[in-house]
């Protein structure tokens, strides 16, 4: 924390400091652009000792200089271009003069290849999202470099990196495949060249991924930028999507621009050190104090994560177009984008807008931990009144996933046929979808890096796992799965949330068990394995399961039926959360099931010759494709 207070008064110096040595410029942000971009503006950092005190000029054809801003930092200046539709990719000088003295630094824009990116992740995807340091690791060279500022590597030790890397994910693309998944998500693979830290007293490592040190270099540990370049392509040859992780709230405390803060207002600065009270009420809550909503929004997440304030046009700038810079560089498909709902809210809109511009299908959904749809709905695209209306397209689906596990909680329990409890739960949370633009571009999910392992939560219980897998991946939304959940792994965050982040079996050489292969695995993780397998499958292949109408029927004595329906089909799902087995008529669910007269379970492949009653086993979820 001692090095945040440090940057403010060296800053009063710099003037003095730099005026004394020779200009020149070593770093330029982007690192690079391209012709042809449909917003043809672009700022550009330029940072070096004295960089603020020279002349720029630009002599390329189709580049303009229009205009070049300086700071309080003379160690910066931002240069406003305009790039022409007719430039041709090349290496543009940028020229600076002061004096008898000529500064050039080579600055590339290139042409846009023509290679998948911006693709997007729909209802029709299911999403695999992995740990990058605790999955698999693919290349032990990258473990650890002597010139970064954590050089430890300690498998043993929960709390430091472990050597998971991209390569590791590629190797694994099979098994994801396998799965069914269509798209992975990984924790950010963004630098983060930050030492050890203290938290709580224990000395923990950055693995992950939340602190970034350079916004323009992948992690090297991880495989660096060539190494992400590469496992992109490697996953869109396989048919995957790829969610890259973006942080806009936050950086880490050893983050290159904070070595030597181009202006005070970069962060959101206070007297002495002020931490968000992560209470969410204040940003919506119409009575709320403003220094309520002010300690909230611009307070600091952790003390080692310094607020980066996003009203400053300049953070603003970099902030937007380095998100740009990593969809037309790398070809992600979509953004999860971390702590949504500190950052500010207009800072998002235009950073949302202008990363639709450019790739209109791309989805963006971030993470806004509340526990209720009016909360939630007002972080994306809604249909309530509020005096600011966002316009991020989708968002981390908490309310459902509270909804699901709540459910799940009371399954087989009296509380099952209880006036508010058991699948009352999950309905009620859907009856609210009203308030959503479009509720199916939602993220769904039953927990994350950050939240207890599923199969704890639920008492590991293979009948509540596969209840709630079954509502998972047949509701409405993009469901997403949390690397491990598929091989039955579990925990709480207790003593610390390393304990919901263990290695995957079998992604480092030398693992005692592979869980990656059904030999390595137990008959009740392949009995898990395969029950995703087979729904996420049928999921995949059938769009009135993934992308069908939704109706669902009032829970009744336990028992919740819905249905999925569009022209090609019609899905029914019939859940009997109750201890005992029970017996469903169907008449009720006439206004769905007209005209069809049999049926195939598609989990047990049993075909059905009448549909005039259902026999529904204890704690089981049925899923049946009507036929006629």
């Amino acid at each position: 924390m001692k090095s945040r207070f440090l940057l403010l008064p060296l800053l009063a110096l710099l003037p003095y400091l730099s005026n004394a040595q020779t200009a020149a410029i070593d770093r330029v942000n982007p690192t690079n652009w391209w012709v042809g971009m449909k917003n043809p503006s672009v700022q550009v950092l330029v940072h070096g000792p004295g960089a603020g005190t020279l002349a720029y000029s630009i002599s390329y054809p189709g580049v303009k200089l229009v205009k070049t801003n300086t700071v309080e930092n003379p160690n910066y200046a931002f240069l406003d271009l305009v790039i022409s539709p007719t430039a041709k990719p090349g290496r543009v000088q940028i020229i600076g003069k002061k004096g008898s003295q000529t500064v050039t630094q080579t600055w590339e824009i290139r042409a846009r290849d023509k290679s998948p990116k911006g693709q997007g992740v729909t209802d029709a995807d299911f999403i695999y999202e992995a740990m990058i340091d605790r999955f698999a690791n693919g290349d032990p060279s990258n473990d650890k470099f002597a010139d970064m500022r954590d050089t430890n590597l300690d498998r043993a030790n929960p709390f430091f990196r472990h050597g998971g890397d991209l390569a590791g994910v590629a190797q694994h693309f099979p098994y994801i495949k396998e799965l069914g998944a269509t798209a992975v998500w990984l924790t950010p693979v963004t630098e983060n060249d930050q030492p050890l830290t203290n938290e709580g007293g224990t000395m923990r490592a950055s693995y992950h991924g939340f602190g970034f040190t350079d916004q323009y270099n992948v992690d090297r540990r991880f495989g660096g930028n060539a190494g992400y370049k590469t496992y992109v392509q490697q996953a869109h040859a396989a048919g995957l999507k790829v969610v890259q992780d973006a942080v806009y709230n936050h950086v880490g405390n050893t983050h290159w621009i904070l070595q030597d803060l181009p202006m005070k207002s970069w962060l959101h600065q206070w007297p002495t050190y002020t931490n968000t009270t992560y209470k969410y009420q204040p940003i919506t809550d119409p009575h709320a104090a403003a220094s309520d909503k002010r300690v909230t929004l611009d307070g600091w997440f952790v003390p080692f994560l310094p607020d980066l304030n996003q009203q400053n046009p300049y953070v603003a700038n970099y902030l937007i177009e380095n998100a740009l810079w990593n969809v037309e560089n790398f070809g992600i498909d979509a953004y999860r984008i971390d702590t949504y709902m500190y950052n500010d809210q207009p800072f998002m809109n235009r950073c949302n807008a202008a990363l639709l511009a450019e790739y209109p299908r791309l989805h963006i959904f971030g993470e806004s931990s509340v526990n209720n749809v009016i909360d939630q709905a007002y972080y994306t695209r809604n249909k309530i009144d509020f005096p600011f209306k966002s316009n991020q397209p989708g968002g981390l689906d908490f309310v459902l996933e509270g909804g699901l596990l709540a459910a799940l909680k009371e399954v087989g329990t009296p509380a099952a046929t209880g006036w508010d409890g058991g699948a009352q739960h999950l309905y009620q949370t859907l009856a609210q979808d009203a308030v959503y633009e479009n509720p199916s571009k939602l993220v769904t999910f039953l927990d994350n890096f950050d939240h207890d392992r599923y199969l704890s939560v639920i008492g590991d219980d293979l009948d509540r796992y596969k209840m709630g897998l079954t509502w998972l991946l047949t509701t409405r939304g993009i469901p997403s799965m949390y690397y491990g959940t598929e091989i039955l792994m579990k925990n709480f965050k207790d003593p610390t949330d390393a304990e919901v982040r263990k290695d995957f079996p079998g992604g480092w050489p030398g693992d005692a068990e592979n869980k990656f292969t059904p030999a390595g695995r137990t008959a009740r993780e392949n009995e898990a394995f395969d029950f995703v397998k087979k729904l996420a499958t049928y999921r995949r292949d059938h769009p009135a399961l993934h992308s069908g109408k939704l109706m669902q029927y009032l829970p009744q004595e336990g028992l919740y039926v819905y249905f999925r329906y569009d022209a090609s089909g019609t899905v029914m799902v019939a859940s009997n959360t109750t201890d005992k087995p029970a017996t469903l008529p169907t008449a009720r669910f006439s206004e769905r099931m007209a005209g069809f007269t049999k049926a195939r379970n598609v989990l047990t492949g049993e075909s059905l010759s009448s549909l005039a009653t259902l026999q529904l086993p204890a704690k089981t979820a049925m899923v049946l494709e009507l036929g006629k």
